[in-house]
């Protein structure tokens, strides 16, 4: 029995019917080289021996008697590998917006949380033999770069067949806690924070005006949330359904821009975002005056072995949605995030940790659910535009046997009032881009992510345009 940490539970208190705190993971594979074809049987067998490579994949939550502390972990008793598993086969002609609906659906309902916080579907039936499969992962469970540990930890030891000698290596299940002993769990625990409180408040006041004195010193200052945020129809209250699409951008022109600019992967990343949710609110007559303001996660946690939490925090960018020259985009966009990032560093990523483990669940749940049940966010100005996220994934193809793994997507959740995420994965030569948001938001996410290719294109020519040239 493990207790979670208050940065991981609150994204189990940030739950709603409509605000489902998962994220998506898919792997696109081409299985015609498969000998007798792709078999979901196989699979299961196979997933079933790899589950002690999986060690979140075995545990579930069990919550605390009036939220007296936050949730623990414990290795199901009752764990049945059949209720996380499922099967659809796409009609013909099996393209690439078939298999996004189909993720969509599969996005569009929250884990049960009785059973460990995950689910998989495979999907049937594309173009020319491939099959997808498509992971639910709660974000509690893990973070982008967990969840890339977890995929390198499966491929070392997979293979494409049962073995006839399991790994000798098991697990254990355990009972569930009582009632007693959580709560007993749970004092001692906040006994011990309550001792620490004191000099958490200091450090957090003291950090907080050095974050905001540091803010002061840049021009122009890095956004904060819910401050002069412009509003867009992304920026709406959610429905439960949600609605999904995917491309690939080249990473060798990303990183000719990175190289020609001096700025990094992230920055072209997030300049290209930028241009696409201007050329897309430009063609609806909504692009703002002020630029948009994105939530850009951060890795703190430096271990690429580490296979569940979450150790991330998030920098808030103004990206540059008003200035119509792309390379001047960039720029400013480079500038913006070395400044965010060291306003943010200002408030501890430490500190960050400590004082999401004492916050009451019985405060900020009602919270959260009222300001959902409200929908007052299709009144208010929205706390921040968009989610933009960029995870370093493998650098290599990834065989398995004579199965090859053609394409991997990751998106994370939406929030109340931000109704738009675009999750970047790198894999191999390409960027796998997917975008995620629900019908009252981003009705049709291909028009979005279709813009991504042409901002690519027209940030590539003014970057070349702007180079000196050779004598």
């Amino acid at each position: 029995m493990e207790t979670m940490s208050g940065l991981d539970a609150k994204f189990l208190y940030s739950e709603t019917p409509t605000a489902h705190m998962h994220t998506i993971k898919v792997a696109v594979s081409d299985m015609r080289g498969l000998e007798g074809g792709f078999s979901f049987d196989t699979m299961t067998a196979v997933l079933g021996q790899l589950l002690v490579r999986l060690p979140p994949f075995r545990r579930r939550i069990v919550t605390v008697p009036l939220g007296l502390g936050h949730p623990v972990w414990v290795e199901d008793p009752d764990f049945d590998l059949a209720h996380h598993l499922s099967r659809v086969a796409l009609d013909p002609p099996g393209d690439e917006r078939a298999l996004a609906r189909s993720i969509g659906t599969f996005a569009s309902t929250v884990l049960p949380r009785d059973r460990p916080l995950w689910a998989i579907q495979v999907v049937e039936g594309l173009r020319e033999g491939r099959v997808a499969v498509v992971v639910k992962l709660h974000h509690a469970v893990a973070d982008g770069s967990a969840a890339v540990a977890l995929l390198k930890n499966v491929v070392e030891s997979a293979t494409v067949a049962p073995r006839p000698n399991p790994a000798a290596d098991t697990w254990t299940p355990e009972p569930l806690p009582t009632r007693g002993r959580l709560v007993a769990r749970a004092l001692t625990e906040h006994s011990t924070r309550v001792k620490g409180l004191p000099h958490l408040v200091r450090s957090s006041v003291a950090s907080a005006r050095d974050s905001e004195r540091t803010r002061r010193t840049f021009e122009p200052m890095p956004p904060i949330p819910l401050h002069h945020i412009p509003r867009t129809s992304f920026n709406v209250s959610l429905d439960s359904a949600r609605t999904f699409a995917m491309t690939a951008l080249p990473l060798d022109v990303l990183r000719a821009i990175r190289q020609a600019t001096g700025t990094t992967l992230n920055d072209v990343y997030l300049t290209v975002c930028a241009g696409a949710l201007r050329a897309y609110l430009a063609e609806r007559g909504e692009l703002p005056d002020r630029p948009l303001v994105a939530s850009v996660p951060v890795s703190t946690d430096p271990d690429a072995a580490r296979l569940s939490g979450n150790r991330v925090d998030n920098i808030y960018v103004a990206i540059g949605t008003d200035v119509a020259d792309p390379a001047a985009r960039l720029a400013q966009i480079h500038d913006g995030v070395r400044a965010s990032k060291e306003v943010r560093s200002r408030l501890g990523h430490d500190l960050l940790e400590q004082r999401a483990d004492v916050v009451p669940p019985q405060l900020y749940q009602p919270t959260v659910r009222l300001w959902s049940r409200s929908h007052v966010a299709n009144v208010l100005h929205p706390p921040l535009n968009v989610i933009l996220s960029n995870v370093a994934g493998p650098k290599e193809p990834i065989r398995i046997g004579p199965v090859t793994l053609e394409a991997l997507y990751s998106v994370g959740p939406i929030l109340e009032g931000i109704g738009l995420n675009i999750t970047a994965w790198s894999y191999g030569t390409w960027l796998g881009v997917s975008l995620i948001g629900c019908p009252s938001s981003m009705p049709d996410p291909w028009v979005l992510v279709d813009r991504l290719h042409g901002a690519l294109d027209e940030l590539a020519r003014a970057v070349e345009r702007n180079a000196p040239a050779d004598h």
